[in-house]
């Protein structure tokens, strides 16, 4: 004889509702540090990693306090995280045109990345700021990695072999947009698909930079 089904307690889902597979969450996130306590958590960053540049006798920012660009309210700074913690922080900004190249742009300045880290930071960095360009409709990054000297001179020409065999284009030297003598690097746009089971994106739409062909 069949029995009637027993009513299902109060808050008790049916047990198919137990497989219902979770959100995926991404293990690493970008986003806009929005508070006072995330900008200077970035600025002790760029310190630490200024510090341990200079131990190393490599070259620093000269013409600018790039730590108090972080705490400034004013701009629009982000980091990339894993589990909470920063492991590297930038000024993403959609840029009409730089003086070394033509046409819009989505400029990484001041990339810093916190020490004693594999190259696994800058490529995670590389891959989210292709797929963001092409979210915001742009064709390509470009950012700029201090270089005092020659180009095929080390320790600058294994860093731009490093950077080159992630995607990006090296486009010769010259005056940065910090005033320091920089190497110019390129990157296009490119959509990730399925990027962000990896990385999450939770940046600002960049405000625009100041047209800067004036610059030498």
């Amino acid at each position: 004889m069949n029995r009637p089904p027993t009513p299902l307690a109060r808050g008790e889902r049916p047990a198919t509702a137990s497989f219902a597979p979770a959100p995926l969450v991404a293990a690493y996130e970008v986003r806009t540090l929005r508070t006072d306590a995330e900008r200077e958590e970035a600025a002790a960053l760029v310190q630490d990693r200024q510090r341990w540049l200079t131990l190393r006798g490599l070259p620093v920012p000269a013409q600018v306090d790039i730590p108090a660009l972080f705490r400034n309210p004013q701009t629009k700074p982000a980091g990339l995280f894993e589990d909470g913690k920063l492991l590297a922080c930038m000024i993403p900004e959609r840029a009409p045109n730089l003086s070394w190249g033509e046409g819009p742009c989505l400029h990484l300045g001041c990339v810093h990345t916190l020490p004693d880290q594999p190259d696994d930071i800058t490529r995670l960095i590389t891959l989210w700021a292709s797929d963001f360009a092409v979210r915001l409709d742009l064709p390509l990054v470009r950012a700029e990695t201090l270089a005092r000297h020659r180009l095929e001179a080390e320790p600058t020409a294994a860093l731009l072999r490093r950077l080159t065999d992630m995607g990006w284009d090296v486009r010769g030297s010259g005056t940065g947009r910090e005033g320091d003598r920089v190497a110019r690097l390129e990157l296009a746009a490119e959509h990730r698909s399925g990027l962000h089971a990896l990385i999450g994106c939770r940046v600002y739409e960049p405000k625009a930079a100041l047209d800067d062909r004036g610059s030498a």
